[in-house]
């Protein structure tokens, strides 16, 4: 080993100790992650939530750490009120059958969460949206209750860009309204529902669509406590709360046995110091021991050529259809992931909206679905037909892409 190369060993290990200081010395960054775990204390945890409620409520709190489905197939089912708070809730069929039977008995279920499983939405007739602002993209939902007993002179805000979830169907005959947020676009703002009681049988469930009105961010923000003191006055304050610790987020236990040690700064470091001295060992020691291993070329990647293949045969069997079909199919996926706009109803306000984030005039916007519609409509298309479609959807694209 000469003299240059081990000045150059010595300066590549001064540089990965610096490196390592000023990585530890750095203070952590904040975790936003959804967690909503009772004992988690991150900002979207529900530690202050869940003690709080805990500690000055008179009602039973009783965690439920198993799927509600094992929960409802027990012998013996206390009565009171299953409550869920989670980033989404995704009931299978029959566990969201057990649950309403069980809510129709005389119940009731809270469930706060962004997304609700299409399920529960379809039995109680309910539509859900979510709400991006035109002006940044971002939404900062101010929340309030409707009963003017417990409507709060200004709402309270959450001053952090969160998912503004809200219910944009419900069935007014039979839905009670509870609560509102006030979603701003621009120098507009709008009331959106996003708190609802829907009877079911002798029970009731208690829908909202924003758990972070929970968490502890929110909670310790000014006085937002109270807002969810008057959430819970919807419920019984003396009866049994089930508190559901299964559908979360976050992780409520932790399994890998690198907990301890990686929770340690310090024993986090001196971890990642002794992997970093197994590589160099492994670069400057094992240089001149190990064999020449051959070059393997990695398998070329065909997905084009067969795509191409794919689709020569569509144009060669004249299927321009199913062509147009797929055509419309991924662009609306495109509208979806570049735009962020749901294509479930096409309506003039959608076209307003592409044709504004797309840097397009409405009535383009217009004629390219009318185009499109008009190809959905006919059982059969032509060659000129098809390429018209795909040269509108191309130009449209284009323009987004700055081509």
């Amino acid at each position: 080993m000469n003299k240059t190369f081990k000045i150059t060993f010595a300066l590549f290990l001064l540089l990965v100790l610096a490196l390592a200081y000023l990585e530890a010395s750095e203070p952590e960054p904040v975790n936003w992650s959804p967690s909503y775990v009772a004992k988690d204390k991150v900002p979207l945890g529900s530690f202050v939530f869940f003690e709080s409620w805990k500690t000055n409520s008179a009602a039973d709190i009783e965690e439920i750490k198993i799927p509600p489905y094992e929960f409802f197939m027990q012998d013996s089912l206390p009565n009171g009120t299953y409550f869920f708070l989670n980033h989404y809730i995704a009931f299978d069929d029959d566990e969201l059958n057990n649950l309403l039977e069980w809510i129709e008995k005389g119940n009731s279920a809270f469930i706060a969460a962004d997304y609700l499983s299409m399920n529960l939405l379809d039995t109680l007739d309910l539509e859900i949206n979510e709400f991006i602002s035109n002006k940044d993209f971002t939404s900062h939902p101010q929340f309030n209750l409707v009963n003017p007993e417990l409507k709060s002179a200004e709402p309270y805000k959450l001053d952090h860009d969160i998912e503004a979830i809200f219910f944009s169907k419900i069935d007014t005959a039979r839905h009670t309204v509870l609560g509102v947020a006030n979603l701003e676009d621009g120098s507009t703002s709008k009331e959106q529902i996003n708190f609802i009681k829907v009877p079911f049988g002798n029970g009731e469930l208690l829908l909202h669509t924003n758990p972070q009105a929970f968490s502890n961010y929110f909670l310790l923000s000014e006085n937002n406590y109270e807002y969810a003191e008057k959430v819970l006055a919807y419920m019984d304050e003396n009866g049994r709360i089930l508190w559901d610790s299964y559908y979360k987020s976050g992780k409520t236990f932790y399994s890998s046995p690198l907990y301890i040690l990686l929770n340690s700064r310090s024993l986090k470091w001196a971890y990642y110091f002794v992997i970093i001295g197994g590589v160099l060992f492994i670069i400057f020691e094992g240089k001149r021991k190990q064999r020449p291993i051959p070059v393997v070329a990695p398998q070329k990647n065909q997905t084009y050529e067969y795509t191409q293949t794919i689709a020569d045969l569509y144009l060669e069997q004249k299927r321009y259809k199913e062509l147009a079909s797929k055509k419309i199919e991924l662009f609306l996926e495109y509208i979806r992931i570049n735009y962020r706009l749901p294509t479930q109803e096409i309506n003039e306000q959608f076209y307003l909206d592409l044709s504004s984030r797309a840097g397009k005039e409405p009535e383009e916007a217009k004629n390219l679905f009318n185009t499109i519609n008009s190809i959905k409509s006919k059982a059969q298309i032509s060659k000129e037909e098809f390429l018209k479609l795909s040269r509108k959807i191309n130009e449209f694209k284009d323009t987004k892409d700055g081509k």
